[in-house]
Formats: structure tokens, C-alpha cells, sequence
């Protein structure tokens, strides 16, 4: 679908990981061996497969990138996004490394990573001074392994044991007072400059699409503004969003948790294009993020 039909195009921003991809650990299959579902591979990693979906996923997402503006967005590095392959791979818009890269047809599109490097200079500390305090004498021993996406942001490894709240306040307040947000999801906690957020990649996609309709679907607390940015929002009964009671007014929550809740997910987006809605290209996009943009 295009804007060139007379109406503004759909559009279906997701998340990848535990929303429409799963590892074997986190596919929480209910039932007996026998009932589970036909799956195919959406990952290789190191020759093996790594990520899977529901092979009714995989027709459902089919139809879907068809017949939408479809924007995979996700926390993972072009590297590691390379990796995964679905339906209408390489074609249109991405959005990769929590929203530092906006890939078009495969390739990182200049005009928005000049932005973002603007912004990054103009507000927020240097990387370095960010992995200087995870690393240096203000270290702590929870933090287990520290590592850098693509020199946009900081993730780190940790012992959810050890890791007390009063550092992550501390850590928050630090972050805050130099133009970087702090997340903690599952054994991974990130330290992102405020600038990077995924929301206002898809944002930039929809202005440049002239999108009307936009529906979202992610699990974790980095996908937080993106469902709030959505006019149709969807999330699984799982993940770091499930856990905090996450709600808003324009939200769904599946009934299934795991693998099958992305297969869920999907038939939710299929069952929203089938009704073809269209409108005002910005509705729903709040002034503040069209405004960041440029």
C-alpha cells in the first residue's frame, strides 16, 4: 500500500525479540510436545538457528508487509539485525540500535544519522565519560560485562542479585544530569542518550511515508514511548512491560504469553488492516517528537 492509492498508508512499527521472534528458552510453549505449533527459523547465528517464529506467524507478517508501511524497529545493532531474516527483508524502512540508525533498503540513511550525531554533540556527555563510570572506580561488582552498540550506547551485563535499587537511583541520577537514560531489562541494563529513542525513528519513517494509521507492538520498557506514539498499540503477556502493569487507553495485551503471543500479535495487526483505516498522516504523533526530528 502506498500513499499514491488516495489514502494514507497503514503503518506497523514492531519490535523483534520475545515480541515477533523467539529463542528456545523463551518460547513458552503450553501444552504436550505433540500440539506445539509448526516453526520455522527467523535467525542463524554461528551457523545454528537461533530465533523462531510460528509458521502462521511467518503468513500472517507475509500479508502484513504487503499491505503496510511494515517497520521492523529494534534494540539490536545493524550487525546483529543482519542476522534475522523476515518478510521483506532489506526492502523499505528499519530501525535499528534503539533508534541511532534508520536503514532504508538495507543501507543507513544519511540525512538521519547526521541528525542524531548533531543532537548527541549538542546535548548529551560523551560516550566515553558513560563507560568511564560503569568501568572506573565507580564500578560495582554486579556489573558483570560492560559492551557499546555501535558507539551509540552502553549495555551491561549484571548480577540482578547483587544490584541494589540505590544504585540504579544513583546510576539514573548520574545518567540524567549528562543527557543519558538508564533501563533495566531482565540482565541487561542500558545506558541511552536521550536522544536515542525508537519512537522518534518511527516517527521520522511515518513523516516521511506520509503514513496515517500507525499500530505498535513491543515487550520491553525501551518500547514504552513507541506504543505511546501509536494510535493501535499491542503488547504480549509477557516481558519487562507485562511485569510493570504497563496500560494505556489505545493498548491491547494478548492472551497468550511466548511464542504464541507473537503469532497473536499479528492476527491483531492482520484483523486492523483487514478494516483498512486511514486518516490525517500525523494524527496521533505528539508535536515534541515531530519537532525533534529536525
Amino acid at each position: 500500500m502506498s500513499a499514491g492509492t488516495g489514502t494514507a498508508p497503514v503503518m506497523v512499527a514492531s519490535d523483534l525479540d520475545r515480541t515477533l521472534i523467539y529463542s528456545a528458552n523463551s518460547m513458552a510453549l503450553p501444552g504436550a510436545d505433540h500440539q506445539a505449533p509448526r516453526m520455522v527459523v527467523a535467525e542463524v547465528y554461528d551457523a545454528a538457528p537461533l530465533s523462531f517464529m510460528t509458521r502462521a506467524a511467518e503468513e500472517l507478517l507475509e500479508g502484513i508487509a504487503a499491505r503496510s508501511v511494515f517497520v521492523p524497529v529494534t534494540t539490536r545493532t545493524q550487525a546483529q539485525f543482519a542476522r534475522v531474516r523476515l518478510p521483506g527483508f532489506g526492502r523499505g524502512y528499519a530501525v535499528t540500535t534503539n533508534g541511532a540508525v534508520l536503514l532504508r533498503n538495507g543501507e543507513p540513511d544519511p540525512d538521519w544519522s547526521r541528525h542524531i550525531q548533531r543532537s548527541l554533540g549538542a546535548h548529551c556527555a560523551p560516550l566515553s565519560e558513560v563507560l568511564d563510570h560503569l568501568t572506573g572506580s565507580a564500578a560495582v561488582p554486579a556489573i558483570l560485562r560492560v559492551r557499546t552498540a555501535e558507539d551509540f550506547f552502553v549495555y551491561s551485563i549484571v548480577d540482578r542479585e547483587k544490584l541494589s535499587d540505590a544504585y540504579l537511583e544513583e546510576l539514573g541520577a548520574w545518567c540524567l544530569e549528562r543527557g543519558w537514560t538508564t533501563s533495566l531489562q531482565g540482565r541487561k541494563l542500558y545506558c541511552v542518550p536521550v536522544p536515542i529513542t525508537k519512537e522518534a525513528a518511527v516517527a521520522e519513517v511515518r513523516r516521511r511515508s506520509g503514513a496515517g494509521l500507525l499500530v505498535a507492538a513491543g515487550d520491553s520498557r525501551l518500547d514504552a514511548g513507541l506504543l505511546e506514539l501509536a494510535d493501535m498499540a499491542i503488547r504480549p503477556a509477557h516481558g519487562e512491560l507485562e511485569s510493570d502493569g504497563f496500560a494505556r487507553a489505545n493498548l491491547t495485551v494478548t492472551s497468550a504469553s511466548g511464542v504464541l503471543a507473537g503469532e497473536e500479535i499479528l492476527r491483531f495487526v492482520s484483523g486492523v488492516l483487514a478494516q483498512n483505516p486511514a486518516g490525517d498522516p500525523l494524527a496521533g504523533v505528539p508535536a515534541a517528537v515531530i519537532a525533534a526530528a529536525y
